[in-house]
């Protein structure tokens, strides 16, 4: 059995359900440490959602050293029913060339991968010019508040700066490194409520009715263009996830509508900018209304250059494969890391499983992704001495 292998198995042996770490993340410091990384536990939230967070860091030698960060996170999704898993969940079972268990794809084999990657980099360079850092948490599935926001919150109040970080998100599709994703959409969502005049279906002169006046407000909505996108994303899309009004009797006008929507937008639009457009509209319809905004997270993008250039090369020279960029999917850690680092790619084995009852990552799939971790880890380290 590989070293990947095996530290995936114990990883997945343990019921890491957000925002419980479970002891993942000692397992993995009791690693490092050995190799002459710092281990810092940060631990935040209430005493309900207690998160854990590992922040890992092994400065080289030479000074001014750039520092590459591996990030992910040690949570895991419910599992759903018990009885449609054909094997336990939290049990590493093998079937047919496969590794079952939740969290296998998303993304407790990248961490495995991560750690062994990191040991034989230094085993056959033992003194890099890269400082090497690793940043995981245990709320990344959840509500995502006190985990890698947080951490790197800490880190920018030090005045630590990153240089490269890599995320292991399961990015691939169909083969490990085929696409990776070098940015993410932007998430933004509303709640717009609109105030109308309650009274009976058949007095609607002595009422005012919600629906009647958002309806043409929300198929203008729906049909403006809010940017054409660009080279790396799609165009920005707005969707409505939630509409609710009446008082569930057959003969009342309601008093409200409550609208629930959101924005996946690129980064030719702002936050400010869409807010703008869709209240202008609101109030060209001289609607009485009140919207409550949430951003989930600004769109981020890293362009083909250093980091990039080491991933694909990496990728191309393990596998063969010319890898496909993309920003498409929903948001992930990328987010916050990219308000530190200015050049962020995930990278992870093929997610058509993910989140998904009888979870499991190809055997196959695993050593490779190792080694591309690793050869990214070289490639940047060479780079490093021109």
């Amino acid at each position: 059995m590989s070293q990947t292998l095996y530290l995936t198995e114990q990883l997945l042996s343990r019921a890491s359900l957000t925002p419980s770490d479970e002891g993942c993340q000692d397992l993995i410091a009791a690693r490092l440490t050995p190799l002459g990384f710092a281990c810092e536990t940060i631990v935040s939230g209430p005493e309900d959602f207690r998160v854990t967070n590992l922040w890992a860091v092994r400065r080289a030698s030479v000074a001014n050293a750039k520092t590459f960060v591996f990030a992910g996170h040690t949570d895991v999704v419910p599992t759903g029913p018990l009885n449609e898993w054909h094997s336990a969940p939290f049990v590493p079972t093998h079937r047919d060339g496969k590794l079952f268990g939740r969290g296998a794809s998303d993304m407790k084999t990248s961490l495995a991968a991560f750690v062994v990657a990191i040991e034989d980099f230094l085993q056959s360079t033992p003194a890099p010019n890269l400082n090497i850092a690793l940043l995981l948490t245990s709320d990344e599935e959840g509500p995502a508040n006190d985990g890698t926001v947080v951490v790197c919150k800490a880190l920018q109040e030090r005045g630590e700066k990153l240089d490269y970080c890599i995320v292991g998100e399961p990015t691939s599709v169909e083969r490990t490194g085929d696409m990776i994703k070098n940015g993410r959409r932007g998430s933004m969502s509303g709640r717009l409520a609109v105030k109308g005049l309650q009274g009976h279906i058949a007095y609607p002169h002595l009422a005012k009715n919600p629906i009647h006046l958002v309806a043409p407000v929300l198929a203008e909505l729906v049909s403006i263009q809010w940017d054409a996108g660009n080279d790396f994303f799609p165009p920005t899309t707005w969707q409505i996830s939630n509409f609710h009004s009446g008082t569930g009797a057959g003969n009342v006008i309601p008093g409200n509508a409550v609208i629930d929507f959101n924005f996946r937008f690129s980064t030719e639009s702002t936050v400010s900018s869409l807010q703008q457009r869709l209240t202008a509209v609101l109030d060209a319809h001289h609607l009485e209304y009140n919207v409550d905004w949430v951003v989930g997270g600004l769109p981020f993008l890293t362009t083909p250059g250093t980091l990039v250039d080491a991933v694909c090369q990496a990728i191309l020279s393990e596998t063969g494969l010319k890898t496909q960029l993309s920003t498409t999917g929903g948001t992930s850690d990328g987010r916050f890391i990219a308000q530190i680092c200015p050049q962020v790619v995930e990278l992870g084995p093929p997610n058509a499983t993910i989140h998904q009852i009888n979870e499991y990552v190809n055997v196959a799939e695993i050593e490779p992704l190792k080694n591309i971790y690793q050869r990214v880890l070289q490639n940047l380290n060479d780079q490093a001495l021109t």
